[in-house]
């Protein structure tokens, strides 16, 4: 087994695939092998396309070159199960695949987020060669994340006690060549461009695909390449063929096609070390893609407008990447990327520094860091005023679940600290397009942003979650103005939550109130109600720091409190007390099939929890922690819930679990937590959507709200889980997905930093918060929105070492 953020070797890198690329701005991925892989460039997933990009070595010999692709062998998946249409299919070869080409035998990988560190090894190879890949990673510098950059750092030393003669190769087919169909056999205006440094690939638009136009430029910044972008052309597989002749012979050729039209592009740097001598090759990145086909939601008159189910939607604005605004070529972003480049370096390593400082438990570090790469991943689109607009995860090739659904990013907690402007222009959306006049909330949110047609459910848990981002929001900035600025719109939602499910001012919600199911719960029940009594708890606490009148929302906080630990818990944990008879809602049992009718009439509304052991059966005091409300619940009863989870929901093994609905996330003789459990019983003949399946978001909360009580060796060995199913043998490591690639509610990992230390700066006390309740000392990484620290907690000295701008303390407080 791997050693928790140590490194992959073997068949733990068969399926790794580490994103590269900036926020909302595409991504390709270097994989375990270190292929060059995953090119989603377009501003949407193509999770399986890996064109022709590779970088070669020929070592010069007297008797025969030897000669490389600076890749490990290639894992055993893509040959018997790669993906493919027509002749590129498995069954037909791989045609165009270059897997036969002579690679390295050896190769290990280690994520240091954002850099991933590649060795590479070979017994007929005389130099020993690394590679570093990485892309800026700048937290609280939000533009300089979002280029559509990367760099690959290529690294030889010489060993031996001989002169080495040796030249690297970065060749790439035209990756950016658009089809309108598979059959699509057309140039379209592709074309190979020839610049000072290197090569740019380009698509030029077409009539028939207004916004085909992508470019990507590949660069090496040293007086000795040679720059080829005049490939032979020819059928079969000539292409490929003629340009390894070239690698092999270690020609560098510096040729251009008088028309553009070579089908790939190539840089040849030779270079010769003397022993002991090592030279590092800098092959920087980026790319251009600037417009999309996308629009997606609904429009103000309440008309459905997506591009992917409408033609009418192309003739309406659609969605430009914010980089689009900024740069007007490529040439543009690598000419900054070019001034800037060392400068990013340096401060994306601060924070890698400053990250892996901590000595919190190494499955938490891996927990944590992996799903960082969620933020370079195509799950989040940066539109072109710098407002976030995300899906939820993503497909194959194209974005899956729409609208930056605030109930699923509810869990995500690395974003609001690493990035806190960003993440306040989620708030933005939800509070302003995505609210109408009587506070209702559309929970998915139209792209472009714009106002929409409030036909669908508000959804509880996003609604009530968002009001206590807010309280997170305003305790991360500090900004009081900017919390004034809001308070209306927070009190006309939530005012509006009280009168769409509490109409009885019961202090819980009770009439149907969707939630991240996607389905509505029937009745009062503890995961939904304390999202109600968190966001009250949000509401008074800020409306008393504003001077504002909050007696009805500290009543009704008190109410439900009150109701939640006298009705809703049953010695154990929190259940759901399932109502369809004396709510104003009715049971339309009519609009059912007759076996449909037959269950409702005996069981009550399809889709409800009722007496089970719900992992998310308390969220909502969750959420309220990791928003600095503190505790909402009776501790005791918190602690007995979560204590009633582990022990209910989590299992060793699911060999002899029951999972009709979606085994992919977790299967077999894998460990995993149940959404729900039903211990006592009762379990409806269909339970809520998605009850038996594993979603590692939920894993996350449960664990760290366990860590927060002090229950670490419960909350770790769900975590240990987790990271065991996405350890490189069977899942790629840097992607935990749920609906869809690289999910969005993994993201609830980050928690975990504040759960085990209780370290958390609030802003408008200037106050840092410090425990040594789970471990006696300890170094964690803090980042505030003025700047980040390394803290060291050691006995009652507690020290802050700030590591990128500025952190005012004015107390500490310890518990």
């Amino acid at each position: 087994m791997r050693k928790y953020n140590g490194v992959y070797t073997e068949d733990n890198l068969r399926y790794l695939a580490f994103p590269l690329g900036g926020i909302g701005a595409g991504m390709f991925c270097i994989q375990g092998s270190g292929t060059l892989g995953n090119f989603s460039l377009r501003n949407e997933p193509d999770v399986h396309y890996e064109p022709n990009v590779f970088s070669a070595l020929c070592i010069k010999g007297k008797d025969a070159n030897i000669t490389k692709v600076i890749e490990g062998q290639v894992p055993y998946y893509k040959i018997f199960g790669g993906h493919g249409d027509g002749i590129q299919g498995m069954g037909n070869g791989l045609h165009g695949k270059n897997y036969g080409l002579p690679r390295f035998k050896t190769s290990d990988f280690t994520a240091r987020f954002p850099f991933a560190h590649l060795n590479f090894n070979d017994a007929d190879v005389p130099l020993t060669v690394r590679l570093m890949a990485w892309s800026p990673f700048t937290p609280l510098d939000a533009d300089s994340s979002s280029n559509p950059v990367a760099t690959l750092e290529y690294t030889f030393q010489n060993p031996t006690d001989e002169q080495v003669e040796a030249v690297y190769y970065f060749s790439a087919l035209n990756l950016m060549h658009v089809k309108l169909s598979k059959d699509d056999y057309d140039n379209h205006g592709a074309e190979v461009l020839r610049a000072e440094d290197g090569f740019i690939l380009h698509q030029p638009t077409f009539e028939a695909m207004p916004h085909a136009e992508g470019s990507f430029y590949a660069a090496i910044h040293d007086e000795d390449i040679s720059i080829n972008t005049d490939w032979f052309d020819g059928g079969w597989f000539d292409v490929l063929t003629m340009q390894w002749n070239d690698i092999t012979a270690g020609s560098t050729k510096d040729k251009h096609h008088k028309d553009n039209k070579s089908p790939g592009g190539s840089i040849a740097l030779p270079f010769t070390l003397e022993p002991g001598e090592e030279k590092t090759i800098k092959v920087k990145l980026a790319w251009y893609v600037p417009k999309t086909s996308l629009r997606n939601g609904y429009e103000e008159d309440g008309s459905s407008c997506c591009t992917c189910c409408n033609d009418k939607a192309h003739d309406k604005p659609t969605h430009e990447p914010w980089y689009s605004a900024k740069y007007e070529s490529v040439e543009a972003i690598m000419d900054d990327y070019k001034i800037n480049h060392d400068d990013l370096y340096d401060k994306s390593q601060c924070f890698s520094n400053a990250f892996y400082a901590s000595t919190l438990p190494d499955v938490v570090l891996d927990a944590v860091s992996a799903n960082l790469s969620i933020i370079k991943s195509p799950t989040i689109l940066r539109q072109k005023d710098g407002r976030l607009w995300c899906w939820e995860g993503c497909c194959d090739s194209k974005g899956c679940c729409a609208g930056s659904c605030t109930h699923v990013w509810n869990y995500a907690q690395a974003l609001c600290h690493l990035f806190p402007t960003l993440e306040r222009t989620l708030r933005q959306t939800e509070f302003n397009e995505c609210q109408n006049e009587e506070g209702h909330q559309e929970f998915r949110a139209s792209l472009p942003i714009r106002q929409s047609g409030h036909t669908f459910y508000a959804a509880s848990d996003g609604q009530l979650g968002g009001i206590m981002k807010m309280h997170r929001e305003w305790r991360i900035s500090g900004d009081n103005e900017w919390l004034e600025s809001y308070w209306g719109k927070i009190t006309d939602s939530l005012d509006y939550c009280i009168n769409q499910w509490d109409k009885k001012h019961q202090g819980v919600l009770t009439e149907p109130h969707h939630n991240t199911y996607d389905i509505e719960f029937w009745g009062a029940d503890g995961m939904c109600s304390s999202f109600y009594l968190g966001a009250l708890k949000a509401a008074t606490v800020m409306g008393s720091a504003l001077g504002k009148d909050i007696d009805l929302y500290q009543e009704l906080y008190d109410k439900g409190r009150a109701y939640l630990e006298s009705e809703l818990f049953n010695g154990e944990y929190f259940y759901q007390k399932v109502d369809w008879t004396t709510l104003d809602a009715k049971l339309d049992i009519e609009k059912e099939n007759a076996n449909c009718r037959e269950l409702l009439e005996k069981e009550g509304p399809k889709y409800q929890y009722g007496t089970g052991c719900l992992s998310d059966g308390i969220l909502g005091t969750w959420m309220a922690k990791v928003c600095g409300l503190g505790d909402i619940l009776d501790i005791k009863m918190v602690e007995s819930h979560l204590i009633s989870v582990y022990r209910y929901n989590f299992k060793e093994t699911l060999i002899n679990h029951a999972n009709p609905q979606r085994p992919g996330y977790a299967v077999g003789d894998e460990a995993g937590l149940l959404l729900c459990s039903w211990p006592q019983g009762g379990k409806p003949s269909l339970p809520f959507v998605y009850s038996d399946e594993v979603w590692t978001g939920i894993e996350y909360q449960v664990a760290s709200h366990l860590c927060f009580l002090g229950h670490v060796s419960e909350g770790l060995t769900i975590v240990k889980a987790c990271r065991d199913r996405y350890d490189g043998t069977k899942r790629n490591a840097f992607n935990e997905y749920e609906c869809g690639h690289w999910y969005a509610r993994a993201m609830a990992s980050y928690a975990l930093l504040e759960a085990l230390t209780g370290v958390r700066y609030d802003a408008p006390t200037k106050t840092l918060y410090v425990s040594s309740k789970n471990m006696d000392g300890y170094k964690t990484f803090l980042c505030t929105a003025t700047g980040y620290a390394v803290v060291n907690v050691d006995g009652d000295a507690v020290t802050v070492d700030v590591r990128s701008g500025k952190i005012d303390v004015d107390m500490i407080i310890k518990d």
